[in-house]
């Protein structure tokens, strides 16, 4: 292992922790990655501060920071994903006559890298290359709920964090976990006006091969315009079809 270089041995552990469903303790880390403890203390605390590793210290456990999640972002946010998404996108807007857009994740915001209007239909503010708060938004909610807990702590470690546009919305970790949860036993995100007064969206998330979620699939509508349970069907459809093209989760 003296050999081997320190580059290597982080994207060890990056690749390590990326693989488990929860964060770990560091005695884990250090047998999986074959290190010596100190020397995977030394190399995690190294990756704490900066921000590719969170340490939970009332739990003596390590996971996922969110510079990890933001390099992993940059994937999605590439051409592939773009390309990928483009033709899925166009016929979810036919079928629906609604328009739809595709989100990534980018720090606690999300980032839309693809958008599709539909004819007729109200202008939308989330147009290409635009950010807004992911608790805010559906394809937001439809990727947080995906996270592991920690991830979603480290995203949102202080009230201040929870940024408002018209005075909607969760305010606090708790309350942001609690629509998490409904969305994920539903099976699809939705906001209703939290973004735009009179328009709602729903969403539902892309996900990799270890269900770690890639982007969000979303369609935005009048409010009294749709059946947002019918929306919900012809969005989850999409999300699947792309996360089975991504080599992922169908």
């Amino acid at each position: 292992m003296a050999q081997v270089p320190a580059a290597t041995r982080t994207l060890r552990v990056l690749r390590y922790l990326a693989s488990q469903p929860d964060p770990v303790p560091l005695e884990a880390i250090a047998r999986a990655c074959s290190l010596p403890r100190s020397s995977a203390y030394h190399l995690v605390t190294a990756m704490v501060a900066e921000g590719f590793v969170v340490h939970l210290a009332d739990e003596h456990r390590y996971g996922l920071g969110v510079a990890a999640f933001e390099v992993g972002s940059g994937y999605a946010r590439q051409a592939p994903l773009q390309r990928i998404a483009r033709r899925p996108l166009a016929e979810l807007v036919d079928r629906v006559q609604q328009s739809a857009h595709l989100a990534v994740l980018h720090g606690s915001d999300v980032l839309y890298v693809l958008e599709d209007r539909a004819p007729g239909r109200p202008p939308l503010v989330t147009d290409v290359g635009v950010r807004l708060p992911a608790q805010l938004t559906a394809s937001g909610r439809a990727i947080l709920a995906h996270l592991p807990p920690a991830q979603v702590r480290a995203l949102y470690p202080s009230s201040a964090a929870f940024v408002q546009r018209h005075g909607t919305g969760p305010t606090s970790l708790s309350a942001l976990r609690g629509l998490l949860t409904e969305t994920r036993q539903r099976g699809y995100a939705t906001e209703t006006g939290e973004v735009t007064p009179g328009l709602s969206s729903v969403a539902a998330a892309v996900l990799d091969h270890n269900g770690f979620p890639l982007a969000g699939v979303a369609v935005t509508y009048a409010e009294g315009d749709a059946d947002p349970a019918s929306l919900a069907g012809d969005v989850r459809r999409t999300a699947r079809l792309l996360s089975t093209r991504l080599g992922g989760r169908g």
